[in-house]
């Protein structure tokens, strides 16, 4: 069992708290995470049930492009990452702080 929880830990990075997710946790039920770019809907789904005790009914995902960066003369680009957007079911929430 731990090392299910393991493997379910590597899936989510960590929660992002925005004003736009705050706002969407309260009227729609719907956390934002930042996930492993690898990571599908299915696996994303399991992670939250697993170490939040909630109950998951959607998933959406979007794949963000890294940032450009600039430091003097140089560009660079930061690193692509993966946004989802899950949506608990009614009468379940997930405390962050």
């Amino acid at each position: 069992m731990a090392n299910d929880l393991s493997l379910h830990y590597g899936v989510i990075s960590k929660p992002l708290i925005t004003e736009k997710g705050t706002q969407q946790q309260e009227e729609a039920n719907a956390y934002h995470f930042r996930v492993k770019p690898r990571a599908n809907k299915i696996q994303i789904r399991q992670a939250v049930e697993a170490i939040f005790g909630v109950k998951v009914t959607r998933v959406n995902t979007m794949s963000r492009q890294g940032k450009r960066k600039r430091v003097g003369m140089r560009f660079g680009k930061g690193q692509d990452w993966k946004k989802a957007i899950v949506t608990l079911q009614e009468g379940d929430s997930i405390e962050f702080l």
